[in-house]
Formats: C-alpha cells, structure tokens, sequence
C-alpha cells in the first residue's frame, strides 16, 4: 500500500514537472548588434569593471591568499574585456531603448554622481544617494527614463548574476 502511494506521488510529481517545463518559454535567442551594443555602451556607462571589483569584494572567500589572487586576475582583466563578455548576456535582459536611456542616465552629472557614491563611498546603514538639483529632478520624471528605470531595476538582480558567473570564469 505504502509503495502504490510513493509510485502516485512520483507520477503526479513528473506529471507535473512535465506541464511546467512544457509552459516555460525557450530560451532567450540571441539578440541582435543593435542590442548587444546599447548593452556594452550601458555597461561601459556605469563603469562595469567596478561592479564586477564589487561583486568580488563581497563574495566570501576561504582564504586571504584566495581573495588577493581574484583581484590581482581582474587586475589584468581590461574593462573592454568585462564589456564585452558581459555585454550579449545584458542584452539580452534589458531591451535596447532601457540601454539607451539607461546609458545617457549614466554620462549625466547626477549619474556619475550615483556612480561615484556606489563605487567609492564607504559601508553605510542606509541609502545615501545625491541630491538632485532642480532640473536633474526634470530629467528623472521624464517619462523615457522612469520606464527604462523601471525595467532597469527588475532587470539589476539578473544583471548581477550575470557579473558573479563572469566573476567565476575569471577567477578560474
């Protein structure tokens, strides 16, 4: 009785299985040059290299030796490089007008602003983020931008991701 039980369970948990995987779409298909290019222009904007040096510094290590000899690998690492090899996986999770509008965000002021207080300011309990001057604040209620933020900040944990598997190949 106990096994007519376990080999039911094991039917619907294939049963199952089997309708989800048929209800997931494929996988992404490989986006096009206009694409990967609005991505490397994104990821050179927000100075991708940093957040891959980031990504590094918070990722545990068993060793100290272990640590110094992933940052000395970035090291040699040129940033074009990261681009480059980051650039079809973004593509691929944000769509070219988000890169457009999420790379001239970025060469602002204020976004290098944001830049430079993510890569360079100390831990802190909370947000710290610049105050925007007035028309800054006119530039981040455009209609553009608030959709291609949007987008943008759905798509920054994937985006991550992406940077801790780039991450690993380098270091191995």
């Amino acid at each position: 009785m106990k096994s007519m039980k376990t080999l039911a369970l094991a039917g619907l948990m294939m049963a199952a299985s089997l309708a989800s995987a048929a209800s997931t779409p494929s996988a992404p298909s490989m986006p096009d040059a206009q694409q990967v290019q609005a991505a490397h222009d994104l990821l050179a904007a927000m100075q991708a290299e940093k957040m891959l040096r980031a990504t590094a510094g918070m990722s545990r290590y068993p060793t100290p030796q272990q640590r110094q000899a992933v940052f000395d690998k970035l090291d040699k690492v040129p940033a074009e490089q990261i681009y480059q090899r980051l650039s079809i996986p973004v593509a691929r999770l944000v769509s070219t007008e988000t890169a457009k509008e999420m790379t001239r965000y970025y060469q602002s002021s204020y976004g290098q602003r944001v830049l430079k207080q993510t890569y360079n300011s100390g831990p802190s309990l909370f947000d710290t983020a610049p105050v925007p001057t007035a028309k800054e604040k006119v530039e981040l209620k455009r209609p553009a931008y608030v959709k291609a933020d949007k987008a943008f900040k759905e798509a920054e944990p994937a985006i991550r991701h992406e940077t801790f598997v780039l991450l690993t190949a380098i270091s191995r």
